[in-house]
This record gives structure tokens, C-alpha cells and sequence, in this order.
């Protein structure tokens, strides 16, 4: 049985502790946490670690959470990656274009940790 992984990617270090501690209990299922700070990282830990989940942040330096998406879902067309993008920008305008780049999900920081945890599982078949 392959591991499970999850990787959070976000500039800001108290929203990937957040989520750590958030998604923590995983752990005892088996689940391994990885992070990233960037969307360079996010695509080099994504090719490395594939993990089956992702958070992932839209506003991040070196490269955005839409470029990371489209590169992982378009370019080297990772299906068995499941992305949901974090952020704080829920314009239509912006989950279109969350959309259009192959996320899976959308949602909204400041976001509820039960529906962190309940989809995590649910993605994950825990």
C-alpha cells in the first residue's frame, strides 16, 4: 500500500502551520504531510512526492498557485493529483480562472478546518 500524501503550499508560515495542525490527525491513518513555500517547490515536491492531495495557495511568489495548477494538471497531466486552491480571493473571476487551470476545488481562506479535514478524508478513500 502506497503512502499517502498531502502537500500544502503557502507563502504565509501561520497558514501552513494552520493546516498541519489542521490535518495532523491524518497522520495516525497513515498519512504523510509535506510542505512547500512556493510555487516552484510546490512543482518540484509534486514531481518528487506525487502526493494525491494538494493545497494550494493562489498568491505566492516565484510562481502563482494558477501557474503550479495548469503546469501539474496540463502540462505533465498528473491526474492521480487531486488540487484544491486556497485563497483569499473568491471573486467568479478568480475560481474561473482556478477552474480553467485544473483545480479540483476551490475554497476560500479563512477556511473551516471540519471541511479541510472531511474532504482530505474524502479525497483520500480514509
Amino acid at each position: 500500500m502506497t503512502t499517502k500524501k498531502i502537500l500544502i503550499v503557502d507563502d504565509e508560515p501561520h497558514i501552513r502551520l494552520l493546516l498541519g495542525q489542521t490535518l495532523e490527525d491524518l497522520e495516525d491513518e497513515g498519512v504523510e504531510l509535506l510542505t512547500a513555500t512556493n510555487g516552484e517547490e510546490a512543482l518540484a515536491t509534486i514531481k518528487a512526492e506525487k502526493p494525491q492531495l494538494v493545497f494550494l495557495d493562489v498568491m505566492m511568489p516565484k510562481m502563482n498557485g494558477f501557474d503550479v495548477c495548469n503546469a501539474v494538471k496540463n502540462e505533465f497531466g498528473l491526474k492521480g493529483v487531486y488540487i484544491i486552491m486556497l485563497t483569499a480571493k473568491g471573486q467568479e473571476f478568480d475560481k474561473q480562472k482556478g477552474t480553467d487551470s485544473g483545480a479540483d476545488l476551490y475554497m476560500t481562506k479563512p477556511f473551516d478546518p471540519d471541511e479541510i479535514v472531511e474532504k482530505s478524508m474524502e479525497i483520500l478513500g480514509l
